[in-house]
């Protein structure tokens, strides 16, 4: 099963297919034509994408809207990360100096892979190129005091991703979990089936408001068991059949 990536090597920025531990250059985030084989040991992982947007889904598990005292919502809950803030694993994580209280947030991510525009719910998995792992980095108090969450969720490094992309028919939906570790301790665990709204809704709702371009990615949304982390803290979000990505975090 190749996994598609994105990597740096001899400071050029390239797409590839990791199989095992090789790793094939393509000509795209989308193309499965094999070029130059090289070592995966001998290239650093980036984000596996560069989207136009990030669109993430808030209070997607309702353990987890109940958890922070608000209110289960009747629709998606959608908002924005700017792409600056996207890092790769093994990335630091930046520590910011406007914020008391950094939460982690372990989610599943969707790679898009078709333009989308007024997407049908029965038609939305055409659309998904794959999976990918995301930590919806949060400052916890800002996003609080603030009205929008753009100030809470938009710094640099908040949205580490990767470590790369499982293709849509390649990952066995039924049995995703996602896991958070902080330090090696299991905060979060829960099925992507207890979510609220599908992956089918989801890409139907945004689409009404928005048009998702190759490559954008949306956090689905993070499951129960958010909490704080401090600098020095290593966080690993693991996706079931899809991977796994790890960040320390540093002032």
């Amino acid at each position: 099963m190749d996994k598609i990536i994105r990597f740096q090597s001899s400071g050029a920025v390239q797409c590839g297919l990791v199989d095992g531990e090789t790793v094939y250059e393509t000509e795209s985030l989308f193309s499965t034509q094999r070029g130059k084989a090289r070592s995966l040991n001998a290239v650093r992982l980036l984000a596996p994408i560069a989207p136009s947007k990030i669109v993430c889904v808030g209070r997607n598990y309702v353990d987890h809207a109940k958890e922070l005292n608000n209110p289960v919502p009747l629709e998606p809950m959608i908002f924005l990360k700017p792409p600056s803030a996207l890092i790769a694993t093994g990335d630091r994580i930046i520590y910011p100096k406007l914020s008391e209280n950094v939460n982690y947030e372990g989610e599943l991510g969707v790679v898009i892979g078709t333009r989308a525009r007024f997407v049908a719910p029965e038609e939305a998995e055409k659309f998904i190129l794959g999976y990918t792992c995301i930590n919806d980095v949060t400052a916890r108090d800002l996003q609080r005091k603030d009205v929008q969450f753009t100030r809470g969720k938009g710094f640099d490094t908040f949205c580490p991703a990767g470590p790369w992309i499982v293709r849509r028919e390649d990952v066995d939906f039924d049995a995703v979990r996602v896991r958070t570790y902080l330090d090696g301790e299991l905060k979060q665990d829960a099925s992507v089936r207890d979510m609220i709204f599908p992956i089918s809704t989801i890409l139907a709702f945004i689409t009404q408001v928005m048009t998702l371009e190759p490559g954008d990615l949306i956090a689905t949304g993070t499951p129960a068991g958010v909490g704080p982390m401090r600098p020095g803290s290593v966080v690993r979000v693991e996706v079931q059949g899809v991977g796994a990505i790890e960040n320390e975090v540093c002032v």
